[in-house]
């Protein structure tokens, strides 16, 4: 029988580590995520998720090992270079233009994704291809009918939903999204899941979360991270059985 062909998983770490001074944050992390994968990393404050998270984008640079985008090498690439090559990511502070409509936030988004680049002469209004990317974006996230709202009068839940489609509007095949549900109430829950269950479609996920529900409810497989460390990485069923995830994490109750 002739053996499978390897696949190149959409990102891999490998050895990877992060010190601050004396203070080592990630410790030697190594993690494969396959193309297409929806992949929670969750654990304790302080275990070192958002600093992985800004190793992966660039806006730390890794102190050893290696970070690979499709089996390219992009650790301590500058994070425009990462978003060029595909992969792009939210923050657990919502990071829109506040002074901007929320069409126009998604609009500046998309023109680096079809090709324009910066011009003192470029009519942007005029661009079909734009309007019509920054259109399709805005009804995916349930914003289309506040497109002439300033971002910054949005209430939480749309901030985040705009981030959402910052993030896609690229069209980015890795997304990276860091604490997408924090602060919402259940029915916001709810609606950001679906939105980011949509959009994830045919793209790669890799999410920091708290909340267990939606990371059970959105993951394929789940990591965690407890001081700089992977302890664990298997399917959802199988973490929530994983008896060194109940004690570090979870509670003996997980089970």
């Amino acid at each position: 029988m002739t053996a499978a062909p390897h696949t190149v998983p959409a990102l891999e770490l490998a050895g990877l580590r992060k010190s601050f001074g004396q203070l080592e944050i990630i410790r030697g992390v190594d993690l494969a995520v396959p193309t297409g994968e929806r992949h929670a990393v969750i654990g304790p404050n302080g275990a070192g998720k958002s600093t992985l998270f800004h190793l992966i984008s660039g806006h730390y640079r890794p102190n050893a090992g290696s970070i690979r985008l499709r089996g390219e090498e992009i650790g301590g690439l500058a994070p425009e270079r990462i978003n060029r090559r595909g992969l792009s990511r939210s923050f657990q502070v919502t990071n829109v233009f506040p002074q901007l409509s929320v069409w126009e936030n998604v609009r500046c988004a998309t023109l680096w994704g079809l090709g324009y680049r910066y011009s003192f002469w470029r009519n942007v209004e005029r661009l079909a291809d734009a309007r019509a990317r920054t259109e399709e974006i805005l009804t995916q996230i349930n914003l289309l009918d506040r497109w002439r709202t300033p971002a910054g009068v949005l209430t939480y839940a749309e901030q985040r939903a705009l981030e959402i489609g910052l993030t896609i509007a690229g069209d980015a095949d890795i997304l990276l999204l860091d604490e997408p549900t924090a602060g919402m109430s259940h029915a916001e829950t709810e609606r950001v899941v679906d939105l980011i269950r949509r959009v994830s479609e045919n793209r790669t996920l890799m999410m920091i979360e708290h909340d267990m529900g939606v990371v059970f409810d959105l993951a394929d497989r789940i990591s965690v991270l407890v001081y700089g460390e992977v302890i664990a990485s298997d399917s959802p069923a199988r973490i929530k059985a994983n008896a060194a995830v109940q004690q570090a994490y979870l509670g003996t109750e997980a089970a």
